[in-house]
């Protein structure tokens, strides 16, 4: 099945968080060969398994493959100069999320523009932050750990997955509206079947993560709080 590009950048709704394309300039039968997404989180993540749902479903619906490309790294910005850096033949999408938009304020300068370079296609997914905690640290609610963060000011590590990232913001606005004090620390992102209960953890004590679901199913990871439409 063959569409006018225009009318599959519509279907590509589910294409990514805010899906863009680079800007196309003649109109054509569209997709005429492979289509590829480029996100800039590595395998597994959740926003790696969300892209390639909707690749294959794109995929069976076009008639034309369309591939998902993990390119991570420098808070996403990698995957958007390698999107940008694409032909502008409507044949390159990218994942952008919220730690893309927030490079844009945080770094001094990009050898890009976002509304200059970039086109939105469409919205794909909301997702709340989570509070999480190693087992064996001393709070486990969100009132417990502001006490125990004033009582140790500068000697609770706070651990996000990158900074810049939404889960450093989400930290770094937490200290802010409490008034605790607490390291943070920029730790790789994984996919949540790699989170364990291990040295790593440990040390991190307090964590601002996302898509942890099965960590807290087996006990790995303790959840304190949340920050969503309906809080822990």
């Amino acid at each position: 099945m063959k569409f006018p590009r225009r009318q599959f950048l519509r279907l590509s709704v589910g294409a990514a968080a805010l899906p863009i394309v680079s800007r196309v300039a003649a109109a054509q039968a569209y997709p005429s060969r492979p289509v590829r997404i480029i996100i800039g989180f590595p395998p597994g993540s959740a926003a790696d398994t969300g892209t390639r749902i909707i690749s294959q479903w794109l995929t069976e619906r076009l008639g034309q493959q369309v591939i998902v490309e993990s390119k991570p790294g420098a808070s996403t910005n990698i995957s958007i100069q390698s999107a940008i850096a694409s032909p502008p033949d409507g044949y390159t999408l990218v994942y952008v999320s919220s730690s893309t938009a927030i490079n844009a304020t945080l770094f001094e300068s990009l050898p890009f523009d976002y509304l200059r370079d970039l086109a939105p296609v469409a919205g794909f997914v909301t997702g709340d932050m989570v509070l999480d905690v190693h087992p064996s640290f001393a709070a486990t609610n969100v009132a417990q750990l502001i006490a125990l963060a004033k009582a140790n000011p500068g000697k609770i590590n706070m651990a996000s997955f990158g900074t810049g990232t939404s889960s450093h913001l989400a930290g770094e606005l937490f200290k802010s509206m409490t008034g605790v004090n607490m390291l943070h620390v920029a730790l790789p992102r994984l996919p949540a079947s790699a989170h364990r209960s291990d040295e790593r953890s440990s040390a991190s004590h307090v964590r601002y993560f996302d898509g942890l679901a099965s960590s807290y199913s087996i006990g790995r990871v303790s959840c304190a709080g949340g920050d969503g439409q309906n809080p822990i």
